[in-house]
């Protein structure tokens, strides 16, 4: 994604073992240091190997991120840091729920933006409606500013979330994890 690199914003996954206190490591170095996290996604994402995936995006020069990397692969439970933004096979996606307030015509105008926008109605009541929407950070921030003005009552999002695109996986597989750990 070179306009997200461009502007400084980064987006790295960081696979790490699951457990206590690596989240705290983590978010530490980044406090530590100043770096500033604008979203953090933390999710176990392979049960038997106890290991997680944290996704930040944080802002920075190139080599600030480079330094910030680099502190990252110091940390004994953090097996591999991958740079999102910079991926040309990465996808990178938000959700959001969006509650808004809205009667008659401006009822019939939050729908039809919900339907450019390809957001699902999940709830709806006579007055109102939530709306479930997904895509890049760019797309969500649009959304919501239409939403505004028709009566945007309520903002949950996710923070964004980073794949590779492809057959390959971004984990590591446990020998090279082994060598890695080794190397340390």
């Amino acid at each position: 994604m070179p306009t997200a690199a461009a502007s400084g914003a980064h987006t790295l996954a960081i696979l790490v073992d699951n457990e206590p206190g690596v989240l705290a490591r983590v978010v530490g170095l980044f406090s530590a240091r100043g770096y500033n996290i604008e979203s953090l996604t933390v999710a176990e994402i392979d049960r038997p190997a106890h290991r997680s995936r944290i996704t930040v995006v944080t802002h920075g020069a190139a080599h600030t991120i480079d330094q910030i990397k680099s502190q990252l692969d110091r940390i004994v439970s953090v097996r591999q840091v991958i740079d999102a933004t910079l991926d040309p096979g990465g996808v990178l996606r938000e959700l959001a729920l969006v509650k808004v307030r809205s009667r008659g015509q401006e009822r019939i105008e939050a729908l039809r933006m919900a339907d450019i926008f390809r957001a699902k109605v999940i709830d709806t009541t006579h007055e109102s409606f939530i709306f479930e929407v997904t895509g890049a950070s760019e797309k969500i921030d649009a959304f919501i500013d239409l939403m505004r003005p028709i009566g945007l009552v309520e903002l949950s999002r996710t923070g964004v979330l980073s794949i590779h695109r492809g057959a390959e996986a971004d984990l590591v597989s446990d020998g090279a994890a082994a060598a890695s750990a080794a190397q340390r």
